[in-house]
Formats: C-alpha cells, sequence, structure tokens
C-alpha cells in the first residue's frame, strides 16, 4: 500500500518535488494538464502567471518527480465535458496531451477520469497506460465497478462507503481476482453523500472560466460551509468519509493506494507527515481537504486528533446511517471539540 499525493503547483518557494521527496511511502503524483478541466480548480487558475511560464514549471517539476522514480497520474477527472463530451476534438486534445508529456520524458503510468469517453481514447490510442476510475464517480457497489472493467484497469471505492472494511474487502477481492487494484481518499473533508457534490464538482471544474462571469449575489455555492454556519451542524464533520492517520494500516490488507488530497491543501507537509507516520496530534481539521478550520474558529473549537475512543474506526465502520437514533458522533464531538 502506497501513498499517492497530489500536485501543489508553486511558483516560487520550496518545490513541490523537493518537499515530497522526503516522505518515502508517496510512490505517486497526480496531477492537472494546465488550463484543463479536472475535479479541483484548474491548474493556473487565478495566477498571474501565462500559460507557457505555468507549463515551464511543472515541466521541471515532473521531470523531477521522475528522477525520484515517482508514478505519474494525470488527471481527466471533469465530468462536464459538455457538447464535446464524446467529440472528436476532446480525443485529440487528450492525445495531444499525453503526447506532449511524452516528449517531456513524463508519459503518465496512470490516467485518473471520470469519463468512460475519455477511458475509451486512452485503451483506444495508449493501451500501455493503466485508466483509473476517479473518486468522482462514486463507485458504491460491486455492480458498478464491474460494468466499468471493460473501460478501467483500477478504481477508487466511493468514499461513501469506504470506512466500512466489510465494503472495501468486498471491492478488493473483486478486483484482485479480475486483475485490478483498489485505492481510496483519506483525507476528504466534504459531507457523507452529498447531494450537491455534482453541481459543486462541475462549478469548481470551470472555475477559470466562471471567475470571469458575472456572479448571483447571496448564494454561497458550498453546501457544506453553508451548514457549518450554525453551531449546530458542527458534528457533521464526524460523519463524512475521512480516515485518521491512526486508523490507515486497517486499508493495508485490503487497498493498493491512498490518496492524499493535497493539491489545494495550504500545509501538504503536515498531512503527508501525519498518514507517513500514522500518527498525527493536532487539530484534526488540518489534516483535511476541505479542512473547515476557520468555520469551527467561529466557534472558538478545535478539534482535537488525540482525543478519538479507542473504538472510533470499528464503530463508524459498523454505521448503519441511522444518524437520526444514533447520537454517537455527537457525543464523540463533545469529547475531542476544545474550546
Amino acid at each position: 500500500m502506497y501513498f499517492a499525493a497530489g500536485y501543489r503547483h508553486q511558483s516560487e518557494g520550496e518545490r513541490f518535488s523537493s518537499l515530497v521527496s522526503a516522505f518515502p511511502q508517496v510512490k505517486e503524483v497526480y496531477f492537472p494538464w494546465v488550463r484543463e478541466p479536472s475535479g479541483r480548480p484548474i491548474l493556473g487558475y487565478g495566477e498571474g502567471d501565462d500559460t507557457e511560464t505555468i507549463k515551464t514549471v511543472l515541466h521541471d517539476e515532473l521531470v523531477a518527480l521522475k528522477s525520484l522514480g515517482m508514478r505519474l497520474d494525470l488527471l481527466l477527472n471533469a465530468n462536464c465535458y459538455g457538447e464535446l463530451a464524446m467529440s472528436r476534438e476532446l480525443e485529440l486534445r487528450v492525445k495531444g496531451i499525453i503526447e506532449e508529456l511524452d516528449s517531456w520524458g513524463c508519459k503518465p503510468e496512470t490516467i485518473t477520469a471520470a469519463s468512460p469517453f475519455i477511458a475509451h481514447v486512452i485503451k483506444k490510442r495508449f493501451p500501455e497506460i493503466e485508466t483509473r476510475a476517479s473518486v468522482n464517480m462514486r463507485i458504491t457497489t460491486l455492480q458498478a465497478m464491474a460494468y466499468l472493467a471493460p473501460w478501467f484497469d483500477s478504481f477508487y471505492i466511493g468514499r461513501d462507503v469506504h470506512r466500512n472494511l466489510d465494503n472495501v474487502k468486498r471491492f478488493s477481492d473483486w478486483a484482485h481476482s479480475n486483475g485490478k487494484t483498489v485505492g481510496i481518499l483519506a483525507n476528504s473533508g466534504c459531507l457523507r453523500n452529498c447531494p450537491w457534490q455534482t453541481y459543486h464538482d462541475n462549478l469548481i471544474a470551470h472555475s477559470y472560466e466562471a471567475m470571469g462571469t458575472p456572479r448571483s449575489v447571496n448564494f454561497n455555492p458550498h453546501l457544506c460551509w453553508t451548514m457549518y454556519e450554525s453551531e449546530s451542524h458542527l458534528p457533521e464533520i464526524l460523519k463524512a468519509t475521512w480516515i485518521r492517520p491512526e486508523d490507515i494500516d486497517r486499508y493495508e490488507p485490503y487497498v493498493d493506494f491512498v490518496k492524499l488530497a493535497t493539491r489545494q491543501h495550504q500545509r501538504m507537509a503536515l498531512v503527508l507527515d501525519a498518514y507517513s507516520s500514522r500518527s498525527f496530534h493536532g487539530n484534526l481539521l488540518d489534516l483535511l481537504e476541505p479542512g473547515f478550520a476557520p468555520a469551527f474558529y467561529r466557534y472558538g473549537i478545535v478539534l482535537d486528533n488525540s482525543r478519538f475512543p479507542a473504538d472510533w474506526a470499528q464503530t463508524v465502520a459498523r454505521c448503519d446511517r441511522g444518524c437520526n437514533e444514533c447520537g454517537y458522533c455527537e457525543e464523540v464531538f463533545k469529547r475531542i471539540a476544545i474550546r
């Protein structure tokens, strides 16, 4: 089981490749292409540098990562290509990106996609590249994984069900018996079963265009941040999908890779260190992406990761989502919330 870290673009300061090299359990780096929609804001969005300058930085970093022996995972994981969703234009665009990376000596070993069409293109034109089903596909049943098997070589198990190790074992057994591999996303701060996820993913995938579009007032596109404006909703953070560093080894028998969300994280080294060492003494919110620490600071609250009860992982693994009757997370919240 190895870690995959998300490329965080930095035009100045310590280079990403230098930082990530300090964590030998990180063996893969996933990255978007410049000005290309993905599951997070576009690389270069909001930056003063032009496309070629950003591309130059990316080139140097990928070359450095290759020299460290890192696997490269190109993210083409938007799911909102509109009228181009099965077009010749999109096929040629994908082909051009891979060929340019190949000219750098940085042809990716893996491409993560949320589009079955893009997976089809890779299988047709670059069969040597592993295709990986994005966490944004929300694969929560074995049927879904089996349906996708002709197009994908590896899968992210849907985060809404991955706290339950019985589920993870079922996915793992099927995948490995069919020549596939599986992984999980460990530190997502997103709401479990969020009904806004598709809307929000599509919005941030087009953040570059949205930046120049007049927006309506008095609407927050983030359901989670809106909910946490009410103190009574703060315990919902415990019902999300993240896995504590202390519990990550429970997945060792079943998963091949663990994705750590770091592309937008302000304290990436903190995340990599916590999961590499399987221990974290601090505010749990500092490990998550999004982290929501500012929302909780409004009430003077931090969540002490060292105060979780010993039965936490086992209890949430058995969760039947009967949140209206249970009350377990609310009791744990009282225990770990420090004012």
